[in-house]
């Protein structure tokens, strides 16, 4: 059985992060809020007249843009206002939905030069996760602890951008649960499949600079890319920092 120690959603979708005490879930939907925004790159295949999930490639992303992983947000939910920071900028607070050229201008101090430059604020009808299911993805403090053991360096969770951490589990126990139905807080979650990781979970979350090779410690070790799993939401509930999460 786990235990709820932390939640996060992400607003923009690979700009800042934030941390939740509790959050309501609901049926075949992502985390509310979580990747409500995405910034479109150039060259994107974003139609802009269609509210539709779109693949992670139409839009700027940490995996790429390193700097950007420094990010952290807080979002206002009755205002729509949220506030950025960054620890080589001065804040900004906006509403992404009128004031998207000043959030471009932003990020754009802070992205790599190299790569496509951003050029609209896109919004779906859903959360823009990486997969086309919506989901949420669930990880295990157990897990984060042994990849840092083996990599002899402490990794923080926020390098892996998660929504649900648990507590009181087995190391990569949670690859066990694919396939099966948990029970989180008064929520039911059925455990659809792993997360393959990129280059964005090498990257420090303080600093914005890329200081553990994290995929190449997942392939040698353990045989795979994996970390974390993507659940479907399948009862609609409420999920608070302490909860229990349990196989039904």
């Amino acid at each position: 059985m786990g235990i709820v120690a932390n939640l996060w959603r992400h607003p923009i979708k690979g700009v800042g992060r934030e941390e939740l005490a509790s959050v309501d879930l609901k049926e075949n939907c992502c985390m509310p809020m979580d990747r409500h925004w995405a910034i479109a790159r150039e060259n994107s295949k974003v139609n802009f007249k269609d509210f539709e999930w779109a693949a992670c490639i139409n839009f700027i992303r940490a995996a790429s843009n390193y700097k950007l992983m420094a990010v952290s947000s807080m979002l206002d939910d009755d205002t729509g206002l949220i506030t950025l920071s960054h620890p080589e900028l001065i804040n900004l607070t906006i509403n992404p939905n009128t004031d998207s050229q000043a959030l471009i201008d932003w990020v754009k101090q802070i992205i790599n030069t190299n790569r496509s430059m951003p050029t609209n604020v896109f919004k779906a009808n859903r959360g823009l996760t990486d997969s086309s299911s919506q989901t949420v993805s669930i990880h295990v403090t157990a897990t984060l602890l042994d990849l840092s053991k083996t990599m002899r360096q402490p990794l923080d969770q926020r390098r892996f951008r998660g929504n649900i951490w648990l507590d009181n589990m087995i190391a990569w126990s949670e690859f066990d649960w694919i396939g099966e139905t948990i029970s989180i807080g008064t929520t039911e979650i059925k455990i659809t499949g792993p997360i393959e990781r990129c280059m964005a979970t090498t990257v420090n979350p303080d600093t914005g600079t890329s200081d553990a090779n994290t995929l190449a410690a997942l392939n040698t070790t353990y045989g795979h890319q994996n970390f974390g799993v993507f659940g479907v939401v399948k009862k609609s509930g409420h999920v608070n920092i302490g909860d229990k999460a349990e196989l039904i």
